[in-house]
């Protein structure tokens, strides 16, 4: 396989020849601007705010658009370069888009919480349009036209008279390196060509074909393999290790060794892996049983000592309830679930260090690895490379930092990283488990006159920044403390991100408790808490219209202003065949749920129906509906493809994930013991409705079906058994216990 291709700037200068005219010479974090007194520039364009950070042009008429975001499998690939494309009035085809690297593109710290749209893509698509005015202010000097009489089209500027510039002959020195500004002449959505279209991902064709894709696939010239010898358990300590047989293995080029860092390189990769089986049966660890009881999760959640925010209030003394309902629902640790390993490859060379990885911010990882190796920050290059499978904080940054670590040891030779099933299920940060208690009552016309809510969670990031985030740190003899857990602050949160309700109660209480310590180790996974918020809150809007004797949907639109809303709760219904009063076939029930991501990104409703076998308590989606407005639309396939996947990715942690662990280690190490959804479970149709909202922002949609996917999913169970289930995963035992009971 062809290893995919990296750009450094000495290529980028080279240009095959060409001048390249407006590409800053400076490192990308010195584009960074301080912000000013002016008008906030739009998206990533207020921290990093000269055009060249984001559009280049050669005097070949080559064209590059720049993001500091990572594509994980999102499509923002293409999206981004359908912005510039149209912005720019160029083929799709004639431009291309750099991703993430600590040389070459702008510091957009970490690619999450949907935001890769809202921030870079808002700056190409500001930085794109007045690139496009600037050309044509040039070419309107050179033909002594007025600038209003020029049009663009295919990369060229072309006056009345039939006279043509292409943007290659029209670029100076430093045109693009200047400073964005606040507005731009954005193209009118109604003259859209790129932007708005189906157009095909750009990163699809080498996944389906079995090309050089992923970090996985990569392969350079003269690379070593290396694989890890990770401890049995949380702070396992290597109290013995003869090594004198691996060393004289064939193929073995050395062991490295940092107090409780261990692992081996080789020449090949099997040789690798043999002398890492090897290298862990000669290794002993001393264990220490700390892990929290399994089986009483919930109870240690609310026991643990938490740090207490109230995060919303609201009071209206008139409004009273007469009848009540309480509630409470769990979640436990769930794992990414990465179908491919964590991997990476670095390579030490004079006095430089570089990573190829797939974590998901290039920077923060380099300042991580860079403090665990005592280097400059400017002696180490990160590239961001696709990862086999991740939205969140998997093993990504720490196998780059074992790589990093390892390359250190053997200077000149590549040295290629692969985690193993074992060490991605064991290793990895989970997503928290979380407990949520909610009671509400209404008043005698059916609506809720008090609401309460109340989380309690860990943190929901310990991504690097600190080279306490990265394993290979931890286990050094030198070692790192783990940084200092922190809540992440509102609007957007982390464990109590969407515990605001979106609704309008006149009396509201929601209450975050916010537990420092982590039993297990955990960070980002998609959506964050709003997973667990959203499937709560949804679960319990049902359970109530359920008390209140309403249809589900319209107990919803009842108590929401929001008309944006409201149209996706009406587009999904309506795609569905929603109808009030309607009952499902015979074991089988309909379920509805309804979010806006953050109560500031992308909206999102589901519709689901489901049919539970009642003698084994298996539960499948067959069918779901989804409505969705996540603002202007750039690609509506890749905001397709990313409802249809959090449903089905939803539907999986709703159904069965759950890490198991006994006192001392984490045991569910496969997906035998970490069960996931198979093909034969995948829904039998999944529709999703866009309302496009044509020249208003975007809106992150990449993690906005999460927790509407889970609540409806719960809420058609709870229709087709008659029995409610809160806590997570909804395997078939538990729903097997319920019909029984």
């Amino acid at each position: 396989m062809n290893a995919p291709v990296i750009l450094d700037r000495r290529s980028v200068l080279a240009g095959a020849g060409a001048l390249i005219v407006s590409f800053s010479l400076r490192d990308a974090e010195a584009q960074e601007q301080k912000p000013g007194n002016g008008p906030k520039l739009p998206g990533s364009l207020a921290t990093s705010s000269n055009l060249d950070s984001w559009i280049r042009i050669d005097a070949d008429g080559r064209i590059t658009a720049f993001t500091g975001k990572a594509e994980l499998g999102q499509g923002f690939k293409t999206a981004f370069q359908q912005i510039a494309a149209e912005q720019l009035d160029v083929p799709f085809d004639a431009l291309n888009v750099v991703t993430a690297d600590t040389r070459l593109t702008a510091n957009e710290g970490y690619t999450s919480g949907s935001h890769s749209m809202q921030d870079s893509g808002t700056a190409i698509l500001h930085a794109a349009a007045q690139a496009r005015a600037l050309l044509v202010a040039e070419a309107a000097r050179r033909f002594d036209l007025p600038a209003d009489g020029l049009r663009t089209e295919n990369a060229t500027v072309v006056a009345p008279d039939g006279r043509r510039l292409t943007y290659g002959e029209l670029v100076a020195t430093d045109m693009l390196h200047v400073q964005a500004q606040p507005t731009s002449s954005l193209k009118d959505p109604a003259t859209f060509q790129v932007m708005g279209q189906p157009v095909p991902r750009v990163d699809i064709p080498a996944k389906v074909t079995g090309g050089a894709a992923y970090v996985q696939d990569m392969r350079l010239p003269g690379m070593l393999h290396a694989r890890v010898v990770r401890p049995p358990s949380y702070g396992a300590q290597l109290t013995e290790c003869e090594t004198s047989a691996i060393e004289k293995m064939p193929g073995v080029i050395q062991i490295v060794r940092d107090g409780n860092f261990l692992a081996v390189v080789a020449e090949k990769e099997f040789l690798a892996v043999k002398a890492m089986n090897g290298l862990a049966a000669a290794a002993k660890w001393r264990e220490i049983a700390k892990l929290p009881n399994q089986n009483d999760l919930a109870n240690v959640l609310t026991m643990l000592p938490s740090q207490d925010f109230a995060i919303f209030t609201r009071s209206d003394p008139s409004a009273t309830g007469t009848k009540t309902l309480e509630a409470t629902y769990t979640r436990p640790y769930q794992s990414h679930g990465s179908i491919g390993p964590s991997c990476a490859v670095a390579q030490f060379l004079d006095g430089a260090m570089t990573v190829w990885t797939h974590t998901q911010g290039v920077y923060p990882d380099r300042q991580a690895i860079a403090e665990m190796l005592g280097m400059p920050q400017a002696s180490v290059r990160l590239i961001h490379v696709e990862g086999s499978g991740c939205y969140g904080h998997n093993g990504a940054d720490d196998a780059a930092a074992d790589a990093a670590l390892i390359a250190r040891a053997l200077p000149g030779r590549p040295v290629r990283v692969q985690w193993t099933r074992e060490q991605e299920h064991g290793w990895e940060p989970y997503g928290p488990a979380m407990v949520t208690k909610l009671s509400a009552s209404l008043d005698a016309n059916g609506k809720i006159a008090d609401w309460n809510f109340a989380v309690w969670s860990n943190t929901h990031s310990m991504r690097p920044g600190g080279a306490g985030s990265l394993l290979a740190a931890q286990h050094m003899a030198r070692s790192f403390a783990v940084p200092a857990p922190k809540p992440l602050p509102l609007p957007e949160g982390g464990g109590d991100r969407n515990a605001i309700p979106i609704y309008n109660f006149p009396n509201a209480h929601v209450v975050h408790h916010f537990i420092p310590a982590m039993p297990l180790r955990i960070s980002a996974m998609r959506a964050l808490g709003a997973y667990h918020n959203v499937f709560s809150i949804e679960s319990f809007m049902d359970e109530l219209a359920g008390l209140a004797g309403t249809d589900p949907v319209e107990f919803r639109l009842k108590h929401l202003d929001d008309q944006r809303g409201r149209e996706v709760i009406e587009k999904a219904a309506q795609g569905f065949g929603w109808t009030r009063g309607q009952k499902a076939p015979p074991n089988r029930g309909y379920g509805f749920a309804f979010a806006r991501y953050k109560n500031l990104a992308a909206y999102c409703a589901v519709a689901s129906e489901v049919e539970v076998n009642r003698e084994t308590g298996r539960a499948r989606l067959v069918r779901a509906v989804a409505a969705v407005d996540a603002g202007q639309v750039v690609n509506p396939d890749g905001i397709t493809n990313q409802i249809e996947g959090a449903i089905v990715q939803s539907t999986s942690w709703t159904l069965y994930e759950s890490v198991s662990f006994d006192d001392t280690r984490i045991t569910s190490i496969d997906w035998q013991t970490y069960p996931i959804l198979r093909f034969n479970s995948v829904p039998d149709n999944i529709d999703v409705h866009i309302i496009n909202r044509p020249g208003l922002p975007f809106l992150g949609s990449g993690e906005t079906g999460q927790g509407p996917a889970a609540a409806s999913l719960a809420n058609a169970i709870a229709d087709a058994t008659g029995k409610r289930l809160r806590d997570l995963p909804l395997t078939r035992r538990r729903i097997k216990d319920a019909i029984d009971a």
